[in-house]
């Protein structure tokens, strides 16, 4: 069964940096695209990050981009998300998902992944 844990969460001032992790278990990152999504209270579920299977493509939504990294570990299984330079509208319960699908690209839908982790939570308040 697989399953994804995520962690790393925490509470930090604006221009602050977090590291959140995302460990995989019944299954392989490296046969996975593997994305980052957020949820704020009151909001929808936005897009954060994804890489392919193979590790050659790295994509951000557009107000993450130079500041948040997404990378992975192979042989640890698990994907990061670096996050720099962070925002109070960064606040929000971060999920990993992965889809398992093989594709040679990464989705910034949430219909394309079929697997989700219980996410962390984000704080960022002055």
């Amino acid at each position: 069964q697989v399953q994804l844990v995520e962690s790393g969460g925490g509470a930090v001032h604006p221009g602050g940096s977090l590291r959140l992790s995302c460990a995989a278990s019944g299954g392989h990152l490296q046969y996975w695209t593997t994305g980052w999504f957020r949820q704020a209270p009151g909001k929808e579920r936005e897009w954060v990050s994804c890489i392919t299977n193979n590790g050659a493509t790295t994509e951000y939504a557009n107000s993450m981009k130079g500041r948040f990294t997404i990378s992975r570990d192979t042989d640890k299984n698990t994907v990061y998300l670096h996050m720099t330079s962070l925002k109070l509208e960064d606040a929000a319960v971060y999920s990993c998902a992965a889809d398992p699908s093989g594709a040679y690209y990464c989705s910034s839908e949430a219909k394309d992944y079929d697997y989700w982790g219980q996410g962390t939570q984000v704080t960022v308040s002055s």
